[in-house]
């Protein structure tokens, strides 16, 4: 498990005002948080804090706060985006300790190329993370999911996994990834009804209408 540096700075002021005007300096306000301990509002730079963010592997974090020579170790529990431009705007960290387990959720990886796909089989992806419990020591940055020989009709689910150093918390059933049949595009057939009608209104095996003329000629010949 990777240990990165965070620097912040500590948040005097929070009304909503104060936080509007530190955002547009760049600043992105967030709370560290630890069981039985006063929490600490704080302020870290956008740039600072998007290598916790936009990865794919959990880190714990060694939070420094500028004017305290005290470390802080956590990870990141939580970041809300701005809905329009998907920027972070608030963020959470957890403080943890060696000796008490945490919850955290931990991005999933697939790893290999099905051998489905190349029967037409479609990836489908339907779990990213898994909720584990376990010492911080043991953390995974990321958790394998082997999909090498899954063929369509095939599935992983989180009781397939094999793990001895945490514990998995969501559902033994849940389905994490599968292999299904490409998708087929239904051809609509005209309805029996509708040939019916066709051939009423003069289609094809339509009856023709009967042209009477013999009568006529035969009068003729006996004149």
């Amino acid at each position: 498990m990777a240990v990165m540096t965070l620097n912040a700075q500590k948040r005097e002021e929070i009304a909503s005002s104060a936080v509007k005007t530190s955002r547009k300096k760049g600043n992105v306000p967030g709370v560290y948080y630890y069981k039985g301990a006063p929490s600490l509002p704080l302020y870290v730079k956008d740039s600072a804090l998007k290598p916790f963010v936009y990865t794919s592997e959990v880190h714990i974090i060694n939070l420094m706060i500028e004017g305290s020579n005290e470390q802080y170790s956590c990870i990141l529990k939580d970041v809300q985006f701005d809905p329009v431009k998907d920027k972070p705007i608030h963020f959470d960290l957890l403080g943890i300790s060696e000796n008490e387990k945490i919850k955290l959720e931990v991005p999933i990886s697939l790893v290999g190329t099905s051998a489905g796909i190349k029967e037409g089989g479609v990836i489908q992806h339907t779990m990213h993370k898994l909720e584990v419990e376990c010492f911080p020591r043991n953390i995974p940055s990321h958790i394998d999911v082997n999909i090498e020989s899954l063929m369509i009709g095939d599935s992983v689910h989180v009781s397939d996994l094999e793990h001895k150093d945490y514990e998995i918390l969501d559902s033994p059933d849940a389905i994490i990834v599968a292999v299904v049949p490409p998708a087929v595009e239904k051809v609509e057939t005209p309805a029996e009804g509708e040939e019916g009608a066709a051939a009423a209104e003069g289609g094809e095996g339509a009856a023709e209408p009967e042209v009477i003329s013999k009568g006529k000629k035969e009068e003729t010949e006996e004149k």
